[in-house]
């Protein structure tokens, strides 16, 4: 086991439990639950946010090859969707952690409109952070040492399982975020005249 596990441990701890509370975001059906639970995965993203950060920052910091550096090289694969988090996923959450506290604070019982629960499916919210924790897990692999165990052969699987992964994490967000998107759509109407009537 290497040395450097024990600070990639932490970093992708909590961007997992982001990602978990994101998959959970949609189903809050009360505003006051949605302003809260947004709230706390919103300061769980900032925390995840401040943790990627710190680390190559860290490494940087010292001279010559150190602890701190070989874990900010795990971390090189989830640098591009945790940026996608910081620049998408969090501006995003204070929307949405805005809209639902004004709802609370005018009517705190009130169930969680169907728009607002779509706002929370979104993909480029739970996505983001998902993929961000999927990213660590290879950097996670090799710093525990059971790397050695797969044998140069695994990395093509390896990509293709975890690109796999992301499509479905994907889809399944599209799909959850289009159907709440069609309950929150007024029903139509229908039309008091057939549509193949004639005029007389």
């Amino acid at each position: 086991m290497q040395s450097h596990l024990a600070l990639l441990l932490p970093v992708a701890t909590v961007w997992w439990v982001a990602g978990y509370l994101a998959d959970g975001l949609p189903r809050m059906t009360r505003a006051h639950e949605l302003r809260r639970h947004t709230g706390r995965l919103l300061a769980l993203t900032l925390v995840a946010l401040g943790l990627t950060v710190v680390l190559p920052i860290a490494g940087w910091a010292t001279v010559g090859a150190t602890v701190a550096d070989r874990a900010a090289g795990g971390l090189t694969l989830a640098a591009v969707p945790a940026l996608v988090v910081a620049l998408c996923t969090v501006r995003r959450l204070r929307w949405l952690r805005a809209g639902a506290g004004a709802l609370a604070a005018a009517a705190p019982s009130t169930p969680a409109p169907h728009g607002l629960r779509a706002a929370a499916a979104h993909p480029l919210i739970g996505l983001p952070l998902q993929v961000t924790g999927l990213a660590l897990l290879p950097a996670l692999v090799a710093a525990s040492g059971a790397g050695q165990f797969l044998g140069p052969g695994a990395t093509g699987p390896a990509i293709t399982v975890g690109a796999l992964g992301v499509a479905v994490i994907g889809v399944r967000h599209a799909l959850r975020h289009n159907r709440l998107i069609e309950r929150a759509m007024p029903e139509r109407t229908a039309s008091a005249r057939p549509a193949g009537a004639l005029h007389v």
